[in-house]
């Protein structure tokens, strides 16, 4: 109980460590993000206003979007905007970038849960059988079309499924958002490569699992083989596994660029590149805030997960004192 107990503090300060070091690394992405954009060529306003616009309109909407100041001000300026909670507002929508965020994430969420609803038992399912028919010609089908799965673009796998199930067929809808038929599409394109990696992780894991002595001990006393696949030799072949998931997941939560743009998809992807092309800052930096938020929490789920999973993590835990 006491080691519980000790385990559960650790923990819990593992956590709050993680948290407070997030506040330096979302200064040094703004501070980044926030210098890049201001690199970049081109102008917002005569993006905005065009480039026949008068001289004085070109000159006020500069002032009102803060570009007469030096970076240095604008930079603390948008500091003092993002303590408050505040992204600012778009230039072209003139909405706050943090209510368009709230609309758009929804989707991109349930886009990511479906994907990963396909491709984590249909991965992890693939690499299990490959490892147990190691060498035989099912294991090198598994191997052979997890090369093909990984090295396909997204955007080619997502025409060709535009082009087949929703032109050639006409069972689904080639883009929009709404019900769950717009969302099958974009789900499985994200889905493939995610499968055809997991598949070739599981394999690898389990099949260094197999050997293990203690798989081979928990045989020889009997249990039965569901119990010694899901609780010595599943269970201890999970880490990379979750990691994986952790890191697919995160990128979807991200938002899926190509994928919700090619599928027209209103998610945080599609946003974040609209925003580029059309030179919203607040837009942009915006979503990387929330992309790096997004990826620091799923990797601290994924690290909570391995200190559950395999308790051998613990004393890197403790280290963290």
């Amino acid at each position: 109980m006491r080691e519980g107990a000790e385990g559960g503090r650790l923990i819990k300060l593992y956590v709050l460590r993680r948290i407070v070091l997030l506040v330096p690394l979302l200064l040094g992405i703004t501070l980044l993000t926030f210098t890049l954009t201001k690199a970049l060529p081109g102008d917002p306003v005569l993006g905005m206003v065009g480039k026949r616009a008068r001289p004085e309109t070109i000159e006020r909407m500069r002032k009102q979007m803060g570009g007469d100041l030096d970076v240095a001000s604008q930079y603390m300026g948008y500091l003092r905007l993002l303590v408050r909670g505040d992204f600012g507002r778009s230039y072209y929508s003139n909405r706050e970038v943090a209510a368009e965020l709230a609309e758009k994430f929804p989707n991109t969420l349930a886009l990511a849960l479906a994907a990963m609803a396909v491709a984590t038992p249909l991965g992890v399912l693939l690499g299990f059988v490959a490892a147990y028919r190691e060498g035989s010609r099912l294991d090198r089908l598994v191997t052979t079309v997890s090369v093909v799965g990984i090295s396909v673009p997204v955007f080619w796998s997502g025409l060709l499924l535009m082009l087949l199930v929703s032109f050639k067929l006409k069972l689904l809808p080639p883009s929009g958002t709404g019900s769950l038929r717009f969302l099958v599409l974009p789900a499985v394109t994200l889905a493939l490569p995610a499968v055809a990696t997991l598949a070739r992780v599981t394999r690898a894991s389990v099949i260094d699992v197999l050997g293990m002595p203690y798989v081979q001990t928990a045989r020889a006393k009997g249990l039965t083989r569901r119990k010694v696949n899901l609780a010595h030799i599943l269970r201890n072949a999970l880490i990379p596994i979750v990691t994986v998931i952790g890191l697919d997941f995160g990128s979807y939560l991200n938002g899926a660029v190509l994928t919700e743009t090619i599928f027209g998809w209103d998610g945080i992807g599609r946003y974040a590149m609209e925003g580029i092309i059309m030179r919203d800052y607040p837009v942009v930096m915006g979503t990387i805030i929330l992309g790096t938020v997004v990826f620091v929490l799923i990797n601290l789920l994924v690290d909570i997960l391995y200190h559950w999973l395999d308790p051998r993590v613990r004393p890197y835990v403790g280290s963290m004192r």
